[in-house]
């Protein structure tokens, strides 16, 4: 399922670290977050959807990437993110 424009923007605002940051890799995971969490829903109702199950697999796995470049980077706004999103790392 699509994110909304208002939700994105919301995610947005919440989680750039200046007025005109929207490709931060805080912001990239929290749109990512924002879709897995939509995807799993309907995967939980859909059990046999392959094709939006590798989606979510592609998604999860580029999602930790992003994280492991943030932990690698700067372990700060790594913990901090992940305390935002309630991300269990």
């Amino acid at each position: 399922m699509a994110v909304t424009k208002e939700r994105r923007q919301q995610l947005v605002t919440e989680n750039r670290r200046g007025d005109k940051d929207t490709g931060s890799p805080e912001v990239q995971v929290a749109l990512l977050t924002e879709q897995i969490n939509s995807l799993i829903k309907h995967i939980d109702k859909h059990k046999k959807d392959a094709h939006s199950r590798r989606g979510l697999v592609l998604m999860v796995s580029r999602r930790n990437r992003l994280l492991r470049y943030l932990r690698n980077e700067d372990f700060g706004r790594y913990k901090a993110l992940i305390d935002r999103l309630n991300l269990r790392k």
